[in-house]
């Protein structure tokens, strides 16, 4: 079961510290069978995720590989009750039983967002069917729960609080978060919502040039901009009382278009996936959650795909993003990140802006700095006293050793020279016996 530390910036599961690696697998219920579902949670499971973020009700007439429906004639006051093993509800219990087994926690949405902002899941429809998701998943303790699901929180504010107050009542131990709309937090309309345990925000898909795109997902006035710098959120909703836990609920998906609706667009790489990973968990994030292209919508070649999507889920399963995910959350837990907070104020110069902006966390066992573009850049590590200097190369995961660093007023450290254009390296200053070799 999981639950939050007492600083309430972290999750705990069973009383030891939780590290949020996700996978946004939106259509999982729906898309693959159980036998190709649990190929899907072994690949995450082996790599070292944690998380699974999947809708239970994500497109009208939702049905399950089998054709057996997920509520009766589209009515979320009326889910099928069928007990069958095929049917949708005992196969979706199913599998969040043997995500459990793999160690793996199952963040469910109970609708994607727009059938509560149209109207199809409100009124008298919200608590036979949270009552009835409640009989059949409130007891799992692998289950947390996301109301939202790609959505702003005003776009149905009473309804939203109304799902979030019925699931605290009827799932009392679960944890519960909000999943919003793109370059949105949770925090910007359920920051008072005493059923909120954490903030998740959407840093979404689109570069610093693409505030507006004349399209459906372009963001309200209201709104400020950010672009890709998905920290901003990090350090933003980390200073809002009450504190909670914060991370990045869907940034830019590997091999997903920019900006989404383009196809003479580039796709977001690898790389981007790694910075995003790694500027967030360095701004204090509790966790990260990936996201691929063709994971997110199950794509099988056969049928229509969205966004560019060209690889299909299977293909997928094997990219480097999702590999490298690994060696973050190794790292972290390495540094036992949750008696981290951010250092910015020890990095020396670090006036670059967008991708030559880095970011450092401190913790009881050193420092760690993220350099994207591998600039050399300068360390106060006076307040560290001497350390061991680490260089790890989040691509392999690799870390090289690089001798004793002094407490000096101002250390320069130049990242090795990859000679490609992907030079993003972590810095790892090591203090006390955990420096080590």
């Amino acid at each position: 079961m999981l639950t939050l530390t007492q600083d309430r910036h972290y999750f705990l599961r069973d009383g030891k510290p939780f590290f949020w690696l996700g996978d946004t697998a939106w259509l999982l219920f729906q898309k693959l069978t159980p036998d190709e579902a649990l190929v899907y949670l072994d690949n995450r499971a082996a790599k070292g995720f944690t998380v699974v973020q999947a809708t239970l009700v994500h497109t009208p007439d939702y049905r399950n590989r089998a054709g057996s429906p997920a509520l009766l004639d589209d009515d979320f006051a009326r889910p099928n009750p069928d007990t069958a093993p095929e049917a949708y509800w005992p196969m979706v219990r199913s599998l969040v039983d043997a995500a459990a087994a793999r160690g793996i926690v199952m963040a469910l949405l109970p609708s994607w967002g727009h059938f509560v902002s149209s109207g199809k899941l409100a009124g008298g429809a919200i608590d036979p069917y949270i009552d009835f998701l409640a009989q059949w998943f409130g007891d799992c303790e692998n289950v947390i729960w996301l109301v939202g699901g790609d959505v702003r929180g005003s776009d149905a504010p009473e309804e939203f609080r109304h799902i979030g107050r019925r699931l605290r009542e009827k799932c009392p131990r679960q944890l519960i978060g909000f999943h919003p709309f793109g370059r949105c937090s949770s925090s910007q309309w359920f920051q008072d919502a005493d059923w909120l345990d954490f903030h998740l925000f959407q840093s979404g898909h689109r570069r610093y040039d693409q505030m507006k795109l004349n399209q459906w997902d372009d963001k309200v006035d209201a709104e400020a901009f950010v672009g890709e710098d998905n920290y901003r959120y990090v350090t933003h909703d980390r200073g809002l009382l009450p504190p909670r836990p914060v991370l990045d609920g869907e940034p830019s998906y590997e091999f997903i278009l920019q900006g989404l609706h383009d196809p003479s667009q580039p796709y977001w790489q690898t790389r981007d996936v790694r910075r995003y990973a790694y500027w967030s968990l360095l701004a204090g994030a509790a966790g990260f959650t990936y996201g691929s292209n063709a994971i997110m919508q199950f794509w099988r070649g056969t049928e229509p795909g969205a966004f560019g999507v060209f690889e299909t889920w299977q293909e997928a399963l094997h990219n480097p993003g999702s590999m490298q995910m690994t060696h973050a959350r190794r790292l972290m837990e390495d540094m036992d990140w949750q008696t981290g907070q951010p250092a910015q104020d020890l990095l020396v110069g670090n006036n670059g802006i967008r991708y030559e902006y880095n970011l450092a966390l401190k913790t009881a066992r050193g420092l760690c700095v993220y350099s994207y573009t591998g600039r050399p850049f300068g360390v106060d590590t006076r307040i560290l006293g001497e350390t061991a200097v680490w260089w790890m190369d989040p691509v392999s995961g690799g870390r090289s050793y690089a001798g004793k660093a002094p407490a000096a007023e101002t250390m320069r450290f130049a990242p090795p020279d990859r000679r490609c254009d992907q030079n993003d390296w972590v810095l790892i200053l090591k203090t006390g016996p955990s420096a080590a070799l």
